[in-house]
């Protein structure tokens, strides 16, 4: 799948994703769902090791991987599922500044949306990506809400 990463595309990624049901490699960057992680993180201290995570984890343990992991994917499983959003914007406001990695359902008409939420890295799937996918981010130039790097709304405030 292509990878963009800071509006970028990027010919190669370092990290491999492991499956549940996968064993974990022994060397390299790691990318393990989150019960995975927290059942080896003893074993994996000094490596490259990131998490990935989805609407159906707990909150409370996502936020906690703020500072112990280099890379968080954050799984958008279907279209009709935006809690993705919500937890890039609780990491990036919690301060996290690792890698935030936006995988599965990630489609063109929601790519700047993701990169004002906190995703600085898009895994688009093949059949979704074509070269002008990067025009997306520059589509819409009105926004009234704030996002993660500018937190004020558009509108003034009195």
């Amino acid at each position: 799948m292509p990878l963009i990463i800071d509006r970028t595309p990027v010919a190669e990624d370092k990290w491999i994703t492991v499956a549940e049901d996968q064993a974990i490699p022994a060397d390299g960057a790691v990318i393990l769902p989150l019960a995975q992680w927290l059942e080896n993180r003893e074993a994996l201290a000094g490596r490259e090791v990131g998490v990935q995570v989805n609407g159906d984890d707990d909150l409370d343990q996502v936020l906690a991987l703020n500072g112990q992991v280099e890379l968080i994917a954050v799984e958008f499983p279907a279209f009709t599922d935006g809690r993705g959003f919500s937890i890039a914007r609780l990491l990036r406001r919690a301060d996290y500044k690792g890698q935030l990695r936006a995988v599965g359902d990630v489609t063109r008409d929601r790519l700047a949306h993701l990169e004002r939420c906190g995703f600085d890295a898009l895994l688009v799937p093949e059949d979704r990506y074509t070269p002008d996918v990067l025009n997306a981010f520059d589509e819409v130039s009105v926004r009234y809400q704030g996002g993660a790097s500018v937190t004020r709304p558009a509108y003034p405030q009195s």
